[in-house]
């Protein structure tokens, strides 16, 4: 059999990634819809594949935006997401044609098969797809950094580390790994580099800082809390993410531009 072809087209107001997906000359997937559409049909048109379904890890702009315009380029193909999202998805797009069950299994053609995995966190419905030795995990592990849980939709920290740790993590160390946001990576490579997966493993310490971050609150207006700095490391946009931790024990992750030390 030929080798898959893993296409990523850039999105650069964001930063993230769409991919074209299949064997050369077969019919192929596109993994979320934020790229631009000619670009993504190009990329199949380049292998000779035929686009046949589009799988959305979740409903973010960002990764459902070009939804309605790669539909009008490549025709009404199976647009599958997970029961969660689709209306909050609908917000930003329409043209869903089915859900996706947590370990359904999707079969395009004869060759190209992705089991579905919820990875919940950054959404309460996201989903990550695995297959021919690669996972497409949207916004949920990223090359050395995780997502965050206070965007549209989110669920809990805990739900984040056990869809890393128990989840993916699981994956063989071989696995690519291949995001909703910078360059591809592997499950060793995360294992091992990560600074989240490095102190949920135990290599690494917690730190203790107390430094004081500013969200909103629910009326929108933000807000200075004094909380604990468990670790801040670089992430995909060029800032930091920050594990903090409330005064209550409670474990959050927010930009580090949100936070900043007394």
């Amino acid at each position: 059999m030929a080798e898959l072809v893993v296409e990523r087209i850039e999105i650069p107001d964001f930063v993230g990634n769409s991919y074209v997906v299949g064997f050369p000359g077969g019919p192929c997937a596109f993994v979320d819809a934020g790229a631009d559409a000619q670009k993504m049909s190009e990329a199949a048109a380049k292998h000779g594949m035929t686009p046949a379904a589009v799988l959305l890890t979740h409903h973010h702009y960002d990764h459902v935006s070009e939804l309605e315009e790669i539909l009008d380029r490549i025709g009404r193909v199976d647009v599958l997401i997970h029961e969660f999202e689709q209306p909050l998805a609908s917000e930003f797009v329409t043209g869903f044609t089915a859900n996706i069950e947590d370990r359904e299994v999707i079969r395009i053609g004869d060759d190209l098969e992705f089991r579905a995995v919820a990875t919940p966190g950054h959404t309460k419905g996201m989903l990550s797809f695995v297959g021919h030795g690669h996972v497409f995990t949207g916004d949920t592990l990223f090359r050395e950094s995780v997502a965050g849980v206070r965007a549209p939709g989110h669920t809990t920290f805990e739900d984040l580390k056990a869809s890393i740790m128990d989840t993916l993590l699981d994956l063989p160390d071989e696995t690519v790994v291949v995001s909703g946001h910078n360059a591809p990576t592997t499950i060793g490579h995360e294992r091992e580099h990560n600074p989240f997966v490095r102190v949920w493993r135990g290599l690494d310490e917690e730190g203790d800082e107390s430094v004081i971050v500013s969200l909103p609150d629910d009326e929108g207006l933000t807000q200075e809390h004094e909380v604990r700095l468990v670790l801040e490391a670089a992430d995909y946009d060029g800032g930091t993410k920050c594990w903090i931790r409330w005064p209550d024990g409670a474990d959050d992750l927010v930009p580090g531009s949100k936070v900043r030390r007394p």
